[in-house]
């Protein structure tokens, strides 16, 4: 999922800011002993959405899909005081190893985990929404979009994961699979909607950054 030279890569992740030790040990532990450990932001990816999350300064962070929590963790660094992040995924397998690392990261109270439907609990999370992060099952992109926009308060941000999808995104229509169809399908529908503006930053494996104005 990275197209930038590995070095030059490197280099980013060098002369960026050093990840705090629990997303380190977060890291090589999900790397270890978690299946497909790709899905995890990373160093780079996660300074960037640690970033983001402090100019924004958010009460309200919703986060659609979780894993290992290491997204959960970076986001939540930018809360404002009293704030909170809702962190929701469909598999309950891994919320033991969120919930250690939310405690190790002095987070418990302000990382809310949801376990469950993204599109039947996000109705019930308090709004209005000053961040969202979408990173789930990719066909359902443009409908969780459709969840979180009429919540979003104004200035809000919505990022989206993957939308570069390794590259697919750029095969014939015709030769697309379901997810690669929504993620295009998620691209043109943020960028033609009037409430938004954006832009796709070809980070990893790409994340849409949309504000709503």
């Amino acid at each position: 999922m990275n197209f930038l030279d590995p070095a030059l890569d490197a280099y980013s992740e060098a002369n960026s800011s050093t990840e705090p030790a629990y997303l380190r040990e977060l890291g090589l532990d999900t790397h270890a002993h978690v299946a497909d450990p790709g899905m995890i932001s990373g160093h780079l990816q996660g300074r960037f959405l640690a970033m983001l999350s402090k100019l924004v300064r958010p009460r309200t962070i919703v986060e659609i899909g979780t894993f290992t929590g290491y997204s959960a963790l970076c986001l939540a660094e930018g809360l404002a005081p009293g704030g909170a992040l809702h962190t929701i995924d469909i598999d309950r397998e891994l919320e033991p190893m969120v919930k250690r690392y939310v405690a190790k990261a002095g987070m418990n109270g302000r990382v809310v985990q949801h376990i469950g439907a993204a599109l039947e609990i996000i109705p019930t999370l308090p709004a209005p929404f000053d961040l969202v992060f979408i990173d789930a099952d990719k066909a359902n992109y443009p409908n969780y979009f459709e969840l979180v926009i009429a919540r979003m308060r104004p200035g809000g941000v919505i990022l989206a994961d993957n939308v570069l999808w390794n590259g697919k995104v750029l095969a014939p229509p015709a030769d697309q699979d379901r997810d690669t169809r929504a993620l295009a399908a998620y691209a043109r529908m943020v960028n033609s909607d009037p409430r938004l503006e954006g832009v796709l930053v070809p980070i990893r494996d790409g994340v849409m950054v949309s504000r709503v104005r």
